[in-house]
């Protein structure tokens, strides 16, 4: 499935329309600072687009990784929280080591062809027991959100941290497998809050249900059904709250976001009566080389059948079903320039074919958060190649030709 003609024409008409102008929402990157809602009491007109056209719109995604979604967590696996929050201090985005997100980050972005951004928020430091959002933490996510919407973009927000992985510091959706009840009446008290100060935003910004979450103490039937479940219940919520929510475009989180696990026909998308869910996964194979060093190399011929194995997966199961997709997040850590900037192109390159929109995971490791410059500018210049609609297979070593 190729980019549509509508994809670009829409792209060109949004960010005629709003560019980067810099109305709506305050320039300041305190984490106090209220994000202004330039959008009112009246919810923005929304363009009548199908999920699959908006996800052919997109061009390059871009996450603004380890600001608004840190936390206090235990990140090494040493049963330790790092980087603690100082005794009485909130926790702030620049936990994690990287500094304020500002406007100028995003109208750089925006500058070199980023015009989506998944903004992951992670909730459970700044929420209490019953799912009640503090107010300060609610109007920095806003004007961060405002800071790429001002520039045209496209714009994801999600619960992060809140998922799976670390219930022993804090992560609280995964006691969902032993108190149900108790953990939808916190995960609908977020939601609603998030929906009623977001429900007048365009079709440029979408809601993603949660992050990385299965309940893997269940059986497997069971926990399919505990994930099916929660999401329906996101759908069912964000569908019957107000202004442009009824219609707005969302994204469902896959089984743990694994593409083999959210394949398997347990996994069952909610039925929205809009008509406007994507599935959302996650592609990080081969795991030592996406994440770590332990593998610096990739694009073997047996690499290379493994991601269009995988990919296929998710065009046969859900593309080619009228079912759209976006990998929310993927990523290549190797030290060796030309398989990182491969791995990518071939990735993002295929994707892009199939009609599905991919998603750059950046923990601040590729676009320097001080200057907004990319740190590895090949790998900027082959996104660009692979969302450019072009006919060209990709080549390993075009970064060092380049």
């Amino acid at each position: 499935m190729k980019k549509t003609k509508f994809g670009a024409i829409l792209l060109a008409a949004v960010m005629a329309l709003t560019g980067c102008s810099g109305a709506g929402g305050s320039s300041d990157s305190d984490s106090s600072a209220f994000g202004t809602d330039l959008l009112g009491d009246k919810p923005a007109a929304m363009i009548e687009m199908t999920s699959q056209q908006l996800v052919d719109t997109i061009r390059i995604g871009w996450n603004l990784g380890n600001t608004l979604d840190v936390c206090q967590a235990d990140r090494d696996g040493d049963g330790v929280i790092n980087e603690h929050a100082a005794e009485g201090e909130e926790v702030e985005e620049t936990l994690w080591g990287n500094p304020y997100a500002t406007r100028e980050l995003f109208m750089a972005l925006a500058d070199d062809g980023v015009n989506a951004v998944r903004i992951p928020v992670t909730w459970r430091d700044h929420i209490d027991e019953a799912g009640n959002i503090n107010e300060a933490w609610l109007n920095r996510v806003q004007q961060v959100v405002d800071f790429a919407y001002d520039c045209g973009m496209y714009v994801i927000i999600n619960i992060h941290h809140d998922g799976g992985g670390d219930p022993q510091f804090g992560a609280w959706i995964c006691n969902a497998a032993t108190d149900y009840e108790n953990t939808l009446a916190r995960y609908k008290t977020l939601w609603t809050q998030i929906a009623e100060r977001f429900q007048n935003y365009s079709e440029r910004l979408i809601f993603e249900s949660m992050n990385e979450v299965g309940f893997d103490s269940l059986s497997e039937s069971k926990a399919y059904e505990t994930l099916n479940k929660l999401n329906l219940e996101f759908v069912d919520l964000i569908r019957n709250s107000g202004g442009n929510n009824p219609k707005r475009h969302l994204l469902i989180a896959g089984y743990w976001t694994d593409i083999a696990k959210t394949c398997d026909s347990r996994f069952v998308m909610p039925d929205d009566p809009a008509g406007r869910s994507i599935v959302s996964v996650h592609y990080y194979t081969p795991w030592q080389f996406c994440t770590t060093n332990i593998q610096n190399e990739w694009g073997t011929p047996a690499e290379e059948r493994e991601m269009e194995r995988l990919i296929g997966m998710m065009k046969t199961n859900f593309t080619d079903k009228g079912i759209p997709v976006i990998i929310g997040e993927y990523a290549a850590s190797g030290s060796d320039l030309d398989s990182v900037v491969y791995f990518c192109e071939n990735l993002v390159k295929m994707c892009s074919d199939y009609g599905i929109a991919t998603f750059l995971w950046d923990n601040g490791g590729q676009v320097n958060r001080y200057t907004y410059e990319w740190r590895t500018p090949e790998l900027l210049a082959a996104l660009k190649r692979a969302t450019s609609g072009e006919e060209y297979t990709p080549v390993k070593g075009a970064a060092e030709a380049a």
